[in-house]
């Protein structure tokens, strides 16, 4: 595994399933161990966070490592420091940094300069702790990858879309976005979602229409149409986008036992309604509770040297 978490594409799929299994283990767990004792982590963050900063937290608390929380407003970063510097100093004083910023090159100067592990905690290009936690329900719930159709709606063009485009059809999965052409997804992304899907004998399809991408779908998959650092032109992108929203009409167009999922925080009434997001199908808070999972065994893997890496039975 290198040393740092950028994007999903830094890790190949079996590193993906040491990931998942992994994360199986800590999760199944009935007592803590100390296997990051000794150790802290940086959250480096310039964006507000619910989430990625208590899962985080938590993981490394019940890790028996430790945590310190830096926002990047109140650090020099804000007064002109330079992101090597900045990377020289933390690495005298933490085991790793998590950074969730709005620049990808940030995280990836950051990374470069350091050297200990850097994980994105999210950038404006991927967020791949969430896209892995995702992945990770998905296997949890439907027990495989290869065959399901995964069908994303809305935005093709934001960092979750990126993301997830690029692991499912890594995994084998059949993906379909169902997305304006206005919010297509970056083309330099697509060749790497494409060249996946050849390689890993899945389907990648953008369509035009909701009702195409999510026809018999096993996995239907929405995210905010505002995200931060858009608040600008909420109402330009709400009205362009208001076709793609995910309601109880379009459930019913996928498989019976299909997952609704939302990576959070819902605008609910825009992107998805309600009765949706609260109904049977819905899985969007075993998806949060599951990031801490995987970024634990994420964890393990960066912050533990080679010669630990392999643990003692938790049985």
């Amino acid at each position: 595994m290198k040393k740092d978490l950028l994007a999903v594409s830094d890790l190949n799929v079996e590193e993906m399933q040491i990931v998942f299994r992994r994360a199986d283990e800590l999760k199944d767990i009935k007592r803590f161990e100390s296997y990051l004792k000794g150790k802290t982590l940086a959250l480096v963050f310039e964006k507000p966070s619910t989430r990625t900063r208590l899962s985080f937290e938590i993981a490394m608390r019940q890790l028996g490592g430790d945590s310190i929380y830096m926002n990047a407003s109140d650090m020099q970063l804000s007064r002109g420091e330079s992101i090597k510097d900045t990377a020289k100093t933390l690495e005298r004083y933490v085991d790793g940094i998590v950074a969730r910023v709005h620049r990808h090159k940030d995280v990836a100067d950051l990374a470069r300069h350091a050297t200990i592990p850097v994980i994105n905690g999210l950038s404006d290009l991927h967020h791949p702790c969430q896209a892995l936690a995702d992945m990770y329900t998905i296997r949890e719930k439907k027990r495989r990858f290869r065959g399901l159709k995964f069908a994303y709606v809305g935005d093709g063009a934001s960092n979750m879309a990126d993301s997830l485009m690029f692991i499912a059809t890594k995994l084998g999965m059949d993906v379909y976005v169902a997305t304006p052409k206005k919010y297509a997804p970056n083309p330099q992304i697509l060749k790497g979602v494409e060249a996946n899907a050849k390689r890993f004998w899945g389907t990648f399809k953008i369509v035009p229409t909701v009702k195409q991408a999510v026809t018999n779908a096993d996995i239907i998959y929405t995210d905010t149409w505002v995200s931060m650092g858009e608040e600008a032109e909420a109402r330009k992108r709400e009205k362009e986008l208001r076709a793609y929203q995910v309601n109880s009409e379009v459930v019913k167009l996928a498989s019976e036992d299909c997952m609704v999922m939302h990576c959070l925080p819902a605008h609910r009434g825009h992107e998805i309604t309600d009765d949706v997001i609260d109904g049977p199908n819905s899985v969007v808070f075993d998806q949060a509770e599951n990031r801490m999972h995987v970024q634990k065994a994420i964890l393990t893997m960066l912050l533990l040297e080679p010669k630990r890496q392999v643990f003692k039975p938790f049985y």
